[in-house]
């Protein structure tokens, strides 16, 4: 299996913790924040990290879309993920190379998606 490591970023602990499940099962390993500033924290203090899985939607002042943009401006090799309630991303776009799943998403479509952003 993969040995990418994927940092899943999302303030509900249960949709986290469905999150973290889905990607250990597909071989990945996860490593968990509640908001976009822990992420932020952890992405500073880990070089390993090569996926970001984040929700749009969270508390604090910093959403999905500006942790994107901040990783894009920071560390452009890692990849993202963004996820939300919401049927079409955002009027406005997404940074470049980012990759929208409306939920409930197909976990199917989300491991292909890391699978091919890992190789």
């Amino acid at each position: 299996m993969s040995s990418a490591i994927i940092l899943v970023v999302e303030d509900e602990p249960l949709l986290r913790m469905a999150a973290i499940d889905l990607i250990e099962s597909a071989g990945f390993e996860a490593v968990e924040a509640a908001d976009a500033t822990q992420a932020v924290e952890i992405l500073q203090n880990r070089l390993d990290i090569s996926i970001v899985f984040t929700d749009i939607d969270m508390p604090g002042g910093i959403d999905g879309l500006c942790l994107a943009a901040m990783i894009r401006d920071r560390w452009p090799p890692i990849h993202v993920i963004i996820t939300s309630g919401h049927t079409k991303p955002p009027q406005g776009g997404l940074p470049s190379d980012v990759v929208f799943f409306s939920k409930p998403y197909r976990e199917e479509e989300v491991i292909a998606t890391m699978m091919r952003m890992a190789a």
